[in-house]
């Protein structure tokens, strides 16, 4: 899931050193792109950089809260849509590129502190765009309110609370992974407060398949097969597929593909602050839901049970004792797969919003300066993760396919509930954007 490597629990001073140029880089990008980008393209990229380096789910967390507060202060200006709590008091004529700008300076300051002085140069230089005047005032006072107001809901969410936890030893048992055998992470997540959805076990998923099943053990060979990390079938895209799919997570994969696709498309300020936030809060519930499944089935990886390929009581299944995977394993139970979920949570928010195909998208990642992907619709993209956690070694098939459709739920859901548009023919309800709205 949340892309894991064996630097994501230690602030080590090589993982220091790629936050700084991470930041530093988010300044150059910004100075470069500052003539065409608006501000909600922006800043959405801006917090795809301040978040890096940070703890995996609570980067996911902050690409929720921010872009959630960045739609509320959009939308309390523009009033295209219902708010997700309630809408703030905004004047007519306030300035909603200000109020974008004012609330996502404000969720990352708050959110991200060690960056405050990065951000609020970013902030400066952003502002300077907007003339000076009462529009670009109460713009942002309308962004620092809508940012106070979703980090004030997000404020006990239980994301900070400790879960204990203690590993399996029965065959088909999570247990801690070579080569480091670091202790799990998050148990806890599952149990975290949604956004959208309303607990993390609403879309539990049923049980993996029996370890003695034909589809257990067609599994089994696939990755065993195509996941060593000295594997003579696997090709050289397939490998690349594995490593970039490593390293990229739901906010590094998505957020560029739709800053690329929704700039092509021609969507308003509006649109583009909502597709933002139904987005990251799909991700973030999809993730709540997929770590909700993992420990309660606590399913081991195929490290282990390739390795304890002797135990699992079925005849098809052969051990292979010094069997490594080609990238490195998450601490945590395999079934369902993160990317999976939040992979099928995004698609089908995306696939609703911005079209199936049709697509130019590029992905590429710093950390792998040789790969560049191409891709023309999401599926494309959900399938590539699909094979790349199995080329990688660190997923069975069926930890994918589950997971897909667990997000699916999830995405579907969120587009149900959240951030509906306004009927224009039923303006004037409590979710419009009348007089009353407009203070003075």
């Amino acid at each position: 899931m949340i892309a894991l490597n064996r630097q994501s629990f230690t602030l080590s001073d090589r993982l220091h050193r790629r936050i700084v140029i991470a930041i530093l880089a988010s300044v150059m990008l910004f100075s470069a792109e500052s003539s065409r980008a608006d501000a909600v393209t922006r800043w959405n990229e801006i917090m795809e950089s301040t978040i890096t380096g940070v703890d995996p789910f609570m980067q996911i967390r902050s690409a929720a809260i921010t872009q959630l507060a960045v739609f509320e202060a959009v939308n309390s200006i523009e009033c295209k849509y219902r708010p997700y709590r309630e809408r703030i008091a905004a004047r007519r004529e306030a300035s909603p590129e200000a109020a974008a700008i004012a609330a996502a300076h404000r969720a990352l300051s708050v959110l991200h502190p060690d960056r405050a002085v990065t951000l609020d140069s970013l902030r400066a230089a952003s502002l300077a765009e907007i003339p000076e005047g009462v529009a670009r005032e109460q713009g942002i006072q309308v962004g620092i309110q809508a940012a106070d107001a979703i980090i004030a809901l997000r404020a006990d969410d239980g994301s900070n609370k400790p879960v204990p936890y203690t590993p399996g030893t029965e065959p088909g048992e999570w247990q801690p992974t070579p080569p480091d055998f670091a202790a799990a992470f998050g148990p806890g997540i599952g149990m975290v407060r949604p956004f959208s959805i309303k607990h993390g076990a609403q879309f539990r998923i049923k049980p993996p398949p029996p370890l003695r099943s034909g589809r257990y053990a067609r599994d089994y060979y696939e990755v065993k097969t195509l996941g060593d990390t000295n594997a003579t079938t696997r090709t050289k895209e397939q490998t690349d597929v594995a490593r970039f799919y490593e390293v990229t997570d739901g906010v590094q994969l998505y957020n560029p593909a739709v800053r690329q696709v929704s700039h092509a498309q021609g969507k308003t300020l509006a649109e583009k602050a909502r597709i933002f936030a139904l987005l990251n809060i799909a991700i973030f519930d999809a993730v709540i839901a997929v770590f909700d499944s993992k420990y309660f089935y606590n399913f081991w990886r195929p490290a282990t049970a390739i390795q304890a390929g002797n135990l699992d009581g079925n005849r098809s299944t052969k051990q292979d004792p010094n069997w490594q995977p080609l990238i490195y394993t998450p601490p945590f139970p395999s079934y369902p797969s993160g990317h999976a979920g939040f992979g099928g949570a995004a698609r089908r928010i995306l696939e609703s919003l911005l079209g199936k195909d049709g697509h130019t998208i590029t992905l590429t990642h710093a950390a792998l300066p040789d790969v560049v992907l191409h891709y023309s619709s999401w599926k494309e993209i959900t399938d590539d993760v699909d094979d790349g956690r199995v080329f990688g070694g660190v997923h069975f098939r069926f930890d994918q396919e589950a997971a897909a459709r667990q997000g699916k739920r999830v995405g579907r859901y969120v587009l149900r509930h959240e951030l509906l548009p306004i009927d224009s023919a039923k303006r004037g309800g409590k979710h419009s954007c009348d007089a009353a709205n407009y203070p003075g």
